[in-house]
């Protein structure tokens, strides 16, 4: 019983820092201001009076329609959508024996096989046609669009074939059976309005937002800023009934077990 009582404190602690991570993005977000681009350009032009020229640095909010870089959209790996921005992931479903008090038991798991989020920088576009540059640094958007999800049973010894190559079956090593695989990818298409929040910066000539250098979030959301707030409050108010929940449990049972 203490055993379970102490993974439920443990629980509650893990609780307890993303309850701490999700308010700090909240505060984030009420304290950030939403600038245009022309705001961030004056400011950039104002700094670079002051002879800073390439070190122009501003957390802000902006918020515009994806827009593909000068090369043209990329091409999401599984589905071909063109895009600004993909992730794919495919996992493998599979048998395997386990042994456990002396009796063979067949339990079925799932591993990871690939997966792959575009670094690809693109831009926002406001209502204006007036452009900020995105590095989207490998991070992964809130609410993309997600373009596959579907399982494939396998049929036959060999690996899965993915993007021409077949991916031997060494994820696991002897007695498993594979099941099938599942297939998921998202992405942003060209279009679609972003909010994001990052730092601004002018290191390469043009304004691009990204992933602040020192402490700092970095958002990039589908959803607009009044719904990430009211997602976040509400993340925060049922983790923080989770985090008192599990550790006045958790407690109780390791409590219990030594008064026993």
């Amino acid at each position: 019983m203490w055993i379970a009582g102490v993974l439920l404190v443990a629980v509650a602690v893990a609780g307890f820092f993303y309850m701490r991570h999700t308010k700090s993005e909240l505060h984030a977000m009420i304290g950030t201001e939403t600038l245009s681009i022309p705001e961030l350009e004056q400011l950039r032009k104002v700094s670079d009076e002051l002879g800073a020229q390439g070190s122009f640095r501003k957390t802000a909010e902006v918020v515009g329609a994806a827009h593909p870089r000068p090369e043209g959209p990329l091409k999401a790996e599984l589905s071909k959508t063109e895009c600004v921005w993909y992730r794919y992931l495919v996992e493998r479903q599979y048998e395997t024996d386990e042994y456990r008090d002396g009796k063979r038991h067949r339990t079925k798991r799932t591993e990871r096989v690939a997966e792959h989020t575009s670094w690809e920088g693109y831009a926002l576009v406001d209502e204006q046609g007036r452009t900020i540059g995105v590095d989207p640094n490998g991070t992964s958007p809130d609410k993309p669009e997600q373009t596959v999800n579907r399982f494939e049973p396998h049929h036959g010894d060999g690996g899965v074939e993915l993007f021409g190559i077949t991916l031997p079956q060494i994820f696991s090593g002897g007695g498993s059976r594979t099941i099938g695989y599942t297939y998921k990818e998202w992405v942003i298409r060209p279009g679609r309005r972003l909010y994001i929040l990052g730092e601004v910066h002018d290191k390469i000539g043009p304004l691009v937002i990204g992933k602040p250098e020192g402490d700092g979030h970095f958002l990039i959301s589908t959803r607009t800023e009044q719904e990430l707030r009211e997602d976040r409050t509400r993340r925060h108010k049922m983790l923080a009934v989770g985090v008192v929940a599990g550790t006045v449990l958790g407690l109780g049972l390791v409590v219990a077990d030594i008064v026993a």
